[in-house]
Formats: structure tokens, C-alpha cells, sequence
């Protein structure tokens, strides 16, 4: 990545000096050549001045001495030099200066400029001055070297902020790539950072957002399949050996034991609902929610968890309130609630367990005591994952978003005797 974007920088560097140097290397060629045809028509004109009128007559001319490093002379109308240097008859461009223009020509290694001498209107000599191309090139190719150099220079400087920016560029992008490879190998806690740079850091949040929603998936999938778990354990436990026990015992009434079992299958059936929409953030506390009288919620309690603890030696005892034996509570959310309480009683708890009915006007107040005492803080005995036993700590933080999702409330209101209390709204039937 960073090569590329530093080779992309490269380029436009390039191209950039390319566009610039290009003409202005143009522009030097075409000075110089111009600087040097004008030196060649001043030493041409500084001659002809030195030319008399009577140079068409045989006068001599005298060519003051000079720096000047060509040739230069002076013809007369029939284009043979009179007097200084170059070739003994005058060639074209001599020519049409004789005509009374000034001549310029480039050519086979030589630049010549002609300047007419008129006397009277009437053209008596010319002045020829030439020098070689090769040292007007030399000039040329002197001030292309140092226009090179600093080309050069400029591209050395320019490459040190474009290989900077393109670490710049790359390393938000190589950074965001860790994170998306740490994600692909499971670690879901990644997150890309800012760098700065709007475009990228909109990437990098976007990839954020698509994580955390991957990783609420994924929990949600895990909370169900551990929730549909727990739940279903016990319930299946209690169906299978109800059933084994109906089929072990001689003259055992089968009907019976067949009406026990299709009450668990519904009980069943009803968890399974109720676990799944849970996993949907759905709620069973809106208009049209199954509701039950509280009193039909304490019977069917008893009926499914007297035998656990009357084979554990314990009493299960259930306070009822007649007075608010008719309030309404949500059913199968209820149930599940109650279930998870009684079977944490079961398991972590001692003694005799009392369930109790307390009414709170607009709320109703559901207590679950035994004889044992908790040894965690009431602030993360519902984190998911707590447990005191062997369990893993899943049945009360369930319990808490069920409660939740009815628009209750669950909490410890006791530590020794253990005590939770279930706070449920008034729901009509």
C-alpha cells in the first residue's frame, strides 16, 4: 500500500517537473540562439559604421580589434571580401543582404547574420558577422545540466513529503486491516481507531458499527442457546424420569403418568416460546399478553417443584393473599421466572423454601425464601456468568431480563435468609 501511494506521488512529481522543465528547457534553447544571432547583429553593425561611403570606390576598411571570438567581414556588392574574416565569396545569406535586408540563417553548424551597408540609398557592402553553433549549444547544454540539477533537487525534496504522506495514508489502512484480520480470527473486542484522515476514519467506524452488531448477534445466539439450556434441563429431567418411573412400577396407573407428562410437554412448549422471543427482544407485557390469576401461578408452581424438594427432605410452603389471589400477572413469563427462582432454591439454597404473595397497589410482590445465606454482593449475583455452584450462572440473569421484558423488576431483598423478590405490574385478565 505504502509503495503505491508513494509511487503515485512519484508520478505526479514527475509529470509535474516534466510539464515545467520541458518548455522552460524550450525557452532557454531559444534564448540563447536569440541572445547570439543579437551579439552577432551588434558586431555586425559596430562594423559597418567603420565603413566610409568610399568603400564602393576601393577605400580600405579598418576593423577596430575586439573580443568578438567569430568571423567576421566585411563584402562588397559582388560578394567578395574586402576586409576581416570568413569565406572569400560571400554565400546567400551575404546575398540577400545585399538586396538591403538584414539575413539571418541556422544551419550546417554555423549561425550568420548579414547587415547591409548603404550609402546614398544604395546598398555599397555587407557586413557578415558568424560564429559556430557548437558553442551557443555548449552554453545550451550547460544551462540544461544546472536546470536538470535542480529538477532533481526539487524531485529529492518533493519525495521526502510524498513517502511521509504515504505512510500517512497506508498506516490507518494497514491498522484498520490488523483489526479486520483480528476480527476474522475471533476477537471481537477490535475496534479501528481515528487517524485523522474523514474518509478513512468513516470506513473505520462503519467497520466499528458492523462488529458491534456482529458481536450482539452472536451473543444473542449464545444467550439463547444457553438460555433454551438451562431452561429446558430440568423440565426434561423431571418428564423422563416421571415416565421411567410410571414404566418401573408394576400396576402403575400409565394414564396418569401420560397426563403428567403431555402438562410437562406444554410446560415445555410454553418455555420454548417464551425463551425465543426473549432472543427476539419481543415482550409479553403489551396488549394481548397471555395473563393468569396469581393464585393459578402458586398452583402450578407447587404442582412442578413439590416433588423435587419432598425428595430432598424440604418443604416447599406458599403464602397466598386472598385477597389478591384474583390480580393478574403475565403467564408463561411469570412461570418461567418463578421456575428459575425455585430451581435456584433448589440447588444453592437449604432448608424449607416459602414462596409469598405480597400485594403492593399497583405492583405485586413475589418473595422466594430459603434457609441458606448468599455469599456474593447482591450488585453481581444477576451478572451472566455468576454462580455460587457447580451452575453456570445463567438462570438468575435470565430471570432478570424476563422480569425485565415484563415491565418487573427482580432483586435480592435478604442475604441470610436468602430472599428474592419479584416486583410484576398489575395486568388485566
Amino acid at each position: 500500500m505504502r509503495q503505491r501511494v508513494a509511487r503515485v506521488a512519484v508520478v505526479a512529481v514527475l509529470v509535474a517537473l516534466a510539464l515545467l522543465a520541458v518548455p522552460l528547457a524550450l525557452v532557454i534553447r531559444a534564448s540563447f540562439f536569440a541572445d547570439e544571432r543579437g551579439e552577432l547583429e551588434r558586431a555586425a553593425l559596430s562594423a559597418a559604421v567603420r565603413v566610409s561611403p568610399d568603400f564602393a570606390t576601393g577605400d580600405p576598411v579598418e576593423l577596430a580589434p575586439g573580443h568578438f571570438e567569430g568571423d567576421l567581414g566585411i563584402y562588397d556588392p559582388a560578394l567578395r571580401r574586402r576586409a576581416g574574416t570568413g569565406p572569400a565569396l560571400g554565400d546567400a545569406v551575404t546575398g540577400r543582404a545585399a538586396s538591403g535586408t538584414v539575413a539571418q540563417r541556422d544551419g550546417d553548424g554555423e549561425l550568420v547574420v548579414a547587415v547591409p551597408v548603404s550609402s546614398a540609398e544604395h546598398v555599397i557592402g555587407v557586413v557578415r558577422a558568424s560564429t559556430s553553433t557548437a558553442s551557443v549549444w555548449k552554453r545550451v547544454l550547460t544551462a540544461w545540466g544546472a536546470l536538470l540539477a535542480v529538477a532533481l533537487a526539487a524531485f529529492g525534496i518533493a519525495l521526502l513529503p510524498a513517502r511521509r504522506q504515504a505512510r500517512a495514508l497506508a498506516a490507518p489502512l494497514e491498522a484498520l486491516a490488523r483489526t479486520s484480520q483480528s476480527v476474522t480470527d475471533g476477537d471481537l473486542t477490535a475496534r479501528a481507531g481515528a487517524c485523522g484522515i474523514g474518509e478513512i476514519d468513516q470506513v473505520a467506524l462503519n467497520h466499528n458499527a458492523m462488529v458491534d452488531r456482529l458481536a450482539q448477534l452472536l451473543r444473542h445466539e449464545r444467550e439463547f442457546t444457553a438460555n433454551a439450556s438451562h431452561q429446558l434441563r430440568t423440565p426434561l429431567t423431571g418428564l423422563q424420569l416421571g415416565l421411567e418411573a410410571a414404566l418401573a412400577t408394576p400396576g402403575a396407573d400409565l394414564r396418569s403418568a401420560v397426563e403428567e407428562a403431555l402438562a410437562e410437554s406444554h410446560h415445555l412448549n410454553e418455555t420454548i416460546d417464551e425463551v425465543l422471543s426473549l432472543a427476539k427482544d419481543a415482550t409479553r407485557s403489551g396488549p394481548g399478553a397471555p395473563a393468569q390469576p396469581v393464585a393459578a401461578l402458586l398452583e402450578r408452581a407447587e404442582l412442578r417443584w413439590h416433588g423435587p424438594f419432598a425428595m430432598d427432605g424440604r418443604r416447599l410452603r406458599l403464602g397466598l393473599d386472598r385477597a389478591v389471589a384474583g390480580a393478574a400477572t403475565p403467564r408463561r413469563t411469570t412461570d418461567q421466572i418463578l421456575d428459575i427462582l425455585l430451581d435456584n432454591a433448589h440447588r444453592h439454597g437449604r432448608g424449607s423454601v416459602e414462596v409469598t404473595l405480597r400485594d403492593l397497589g399497583e405492583a405485586i410482590a413475589i418473595d422466594v425464601t430459603d434457609e441458606g445465606s448468599l455469599s456474593l454482593p447482591p450488585s453481581v449475583i444477576f451478572e451472566r456468568g455468576t454462580s455460587t455452584g457447580p451452575g453456570q450462572g445463567i438462570g438468575l440473569a435470565l430471570a432478570a431480563e424476563l422480569a425485565e421484558s415484563t415491565g418487573g423488576r427482580l432483586s435480592v431483598t435478604g442475604t441470610e435468609p436468602t430472599r428474592f423478590t419479584l416486583l410484576l405490574p398489575r395486568t388485566a385478565e
